[in-house]
């Protein structure tokens, strides 16, 4: 078992494979946080709480003037009574108190792991692989319980952890903070990375030493949105890729969120992270209770490249669910940057036709085909087929691509209705509003209340009746705007702060019945590209398209960003045309190819517009793509070179048994008088020998490594370098 409790110094010690975790019940049933870091065998008390006579910390024990909430060290602190950091959870009474005393009051440790109700969360599929940890605390005055709950996984280190409410009391209180995990730690000598971007430009990395006072990554857009990212990492100075300590928290939540560090007045650091506070609240009736999303806790002592192995398996295998899962991605061809929304069946056909002869999988139809939407004034919401561009019917479509042996796949933005739309005219209340406010719209269109169920059944009914009417294998579920005039109709004013939430809720409902209902559809989730690319979605989505930026030099970044914490199985990524839409850069195909080829695959061009020479290209970069495919996207990713860091970007991918590898080497600009460049691969045995794909030669795993590989004098800009290896067999 991953657990341990201690009888006797009332010590909770949670073990995953290379980390430790270690909480104490002190005096009158505070709970401390005491360690996390790198494994230990047993904690035999090196590191006691150390108790100080401190100027302005008050003492709940008059008698003791040493202890105090100011400096105690805690699990999942509160506001009012001593404690002045951040809290994990306040709560505000009848009477206008938001003073809340919790305290110990029993634990249970089992085998296995519990759903959340209503959320995503990781999983297991026998009750062996992980240990399960409940610490209740309570307040005796107003009955409030939380129940704080820790998982451990035997296979992966890893640690999750949540908190449900439950209000055991007689009056109404209201939550209007409810965080998911808080961490003291007894220094500040930590870097803070996060990341931050905005539409097209997502997952930029930032990384700064922490400094006195709050610094906080969030979202107050409905969405966790490309601007930030449910994440936050502490580094120990001078970690890097390969060394030094990290203490990564992840978010398993889709919506509104805030992940800060709080360097408190004798250098300590307290780190939380949950739902946003701002624009939150939640009624507790008597009886109720309340479930906060669940946080990925990640310690890795072989720095962030180490973390990010462990939060692409964790995710890889036990966040991603269904029949996807374990199943290689196909090779597709979108249509957008072909056409945008000048189509009909024949223009599509084509297209198709020239992507079944490259040797592509899967024909995606984006936005355009119902309504009347001929641009993005019109038709959201109104998922019928625009007869006008397909007089024949999806049905007639899709059966004409699957046909040819491809399959069929169909956009859609379910959360979203247009002003003129039939849908509007019939329920203008149905979207979030506000009474006698505006209604903001954002690229023409409004957001439907999904706090509503009349709402959620509808999208369900709507989206059924398509994925049924067509054999269609393949969704792109998008969402183009966030959230304004967060209200809703049906709640009362008590409730109005419970929208933001309740809309994530049913957000995720919705995807459940649906993906549920239709288990061969593989469902991709998008927010304009990557601007709600979470864990949350990947429970319910097993891919994400990264970013509608498809400019191979941008994506670098991008992708780059997203292998910090999301596996490349989940990222979709494609082929465009030059120059590029987005930023207007020309880059050679193979360069796009082999940035793309890092992903999900796919094209997103008129095929019908290649050169001879480019389709040649094109049916070789596939050909080589699905000889590679199961490396790429069931592999360990390897960082080399950021490009965050220089004018060159390196990565490799390496299959679990080290057998295979796959290295890939990006140069943005070319410089006169370099040096002669060698590339250092990673992952491999060194006890093995491998032979390089395309010219045989032979060389040790350690040399690979170690001495590397010099790299060809190629001139020019935005050239990349593409290597196979594979091991010589004993």
């Amino acid at each position: 078992m991953g657990i341990h409790y201690d009888e006797g110094s009332q010590v909770f010690h949670l073990q995953t494979p290379g980390s430790s975790y270690c909480i104490q019940i002190i005096r009158d049933g505070y709970v401390g946080h005491i360690y996390w870091g790198r494994r230990i065998a047993v904690y035999r008390n090196s590191i006691p709480f150390d108790f100080i006579d401190r100027g302005f910390s008050p003492n709940p024990d008059p008698a003791d003037r040493k202890f105090s909430l100011d400096n105690l060290p805690q699990e999942y602190p509160g506001y009012g009574n001593g404690d002045f950091g951040v809290p994990a959870f306040q709560v505000s009474q009848p009477n206008g108190s938001e003073i809340c005393d919790l305290r110990y009051r029993a634990y249970r440790i089992y085998a296995g792991k519990p759903k959340l109700p209503g959320l995503p969360t990781t999983y297991i599929e026998q009750e062996s692989e992980a240990d399960t940890l409940e610490i209740e605390l309570q307040d005796t005055l107003t009955g409030l319980r939380a129940t704080l709950i820790y998982t451990v996984f035997n296979e992966h280190d890893a640690i999750v952890r949540s908190v449900r409410f439950d209000h055991t009391g007689s009056e109404n209180l209201l939550l209007t903070r409810a965080l998911s995990a808080s961490i003291d730690f007894r220094d500040d000598q930590y870097d803070m990375l996060t990341f931050y971007g905005a539409h097209t430009n997502e997952r930029n990395i930032a990384r700064r030493p922490l400094m006195p006072g709050i610094q906080s990554a969030e979202s107050r857009r409905g969405a966790s949105s490309p601007q930030q990212n449910p994440f936050l990492a502490l580094l120990r100075p001078g970690t890097d890729e390969d060394n030094g300590e990290v203490f990564a928290l992840n978010l398993v939540y889709s919506g509104n969120f805030i992940a800060q560090a709080e360097v408190q007045q004798y250098r300590t650091t307290r780190v939380s992270i949950g739902i946003n506070p701002f624009g939150f609240s939640w009624q507790l009736t008597p009886g109720e209770s309340f479930q906060t999303p669940e946080t990925v806790m990640v310690y890795s002592a072989q720095g962030l490249g180490g973390m990010s192995r462990v939060f692409n398996r964790l995710y890889r295998t036990r966040l991603c669910r269904g029949k996807f899962r374990d199943a290689e991605r196909p090779v597709l061809i979108n249509n957008w940057e072909a056409t945008y929304f000048d189509f009909n069946a024949d223009t599509i056909e084509a297209i198709a036709r020239e992507g079944k002869e490259l040797g592509m999988e899967l024909f995606v139809l984006d936005d355009g085909w119902f309504g009347k939407r001929d641009n993005d004034l019109s038709s959201l919401g109104d998922w019928t087929v625009d007869q006008r561009k397909l007089p024949e019917g999806l049905d007639n479509l899709a059966r004409r691509i699957t046909g040819m042996g491809m399959q069929f796949g169909l956009w859609f933005e379910p959360e979203m209705v247009s002003p003129d739309s039939d849908l509007y005219r019939r329920h203008p209340e149905w979207c979030l509003h506000m009474a006698d406010r505006p209604r903001t719209v954002g690229r023409n269109q409004l957001v439907l209340d999904l706090s509503r169920c009349d709402v959620c059944d509808y999208i369900v009914g709507a989206i059924s009746d398509i994925l049924s009417s067509a054999p269609i294998t393949y969704v792109k579920w998008d969402m183009n705007r966030h959230l304004t005039e967060i209200g809703s109709a049906l709640l009362p004013a008590e409730r109005q702060r419970e929208t933001g939430h309740r809309y994530i809720l049913g957000l995720y409902k919705v995807m459940d019945e649906l993906t549920s209902a239709f288990p061969d559809v593989l469902f991709e989730s998008c927010s304009s590209g990557g601007g709600r690319y979470d864990a949350g979605m990947l429970y319910y989505m097993p891919q994400t398209w990264a970013s509608d930026n498809t400019d191979a030099i941008s994506r670098l970044k991008i992708q780059y960003g997203n292998s910090m914490v999301y596996p490349a199985v989940s990222m979709g990524a494609h082929v465009s045309s030059v120059p590029n839409h987005q930023v207007n850069r020309v880059t050679p195909l193979d360069t796009r190819g082999h940035v793309a080829m890092s992903g999900n695959f796919g094209y997103e061009l008129d095929l019908t517009k290649l050169s001879p020479e480019e389709k040649l290209t094109v049916k070789h970069q596939i050909a080589l793509y699905k000889e590679i495919r199961p490396l790429i996207q069931f592999g360990e990713f390897y960082r080399i070179l950021s490009p965050f860091e220089g004018n060159e970007t390196a990565w490799a991918f390496v299959s679990a048994d080290q057998n295979e590898a796959v290295l890939a080497f990006f140069r943005v600009l070319s410089q006169p008088g370099e040096r002669v460049p060698v590339l250092k691969c990673k992952g491999l045995n060194p006890d093995y020998v491998y032979r390089h794909y395309e010219t045989g030669q032979v060389y040790g795993g350690d040399e690979l490594m170690y001495a590397g590989l010099t790299l060809p004098r190629i001139k020019g800009d935005y050239i990349s370098l593409f290597w196979r290896f594979s091991r010589v067999a004993e």
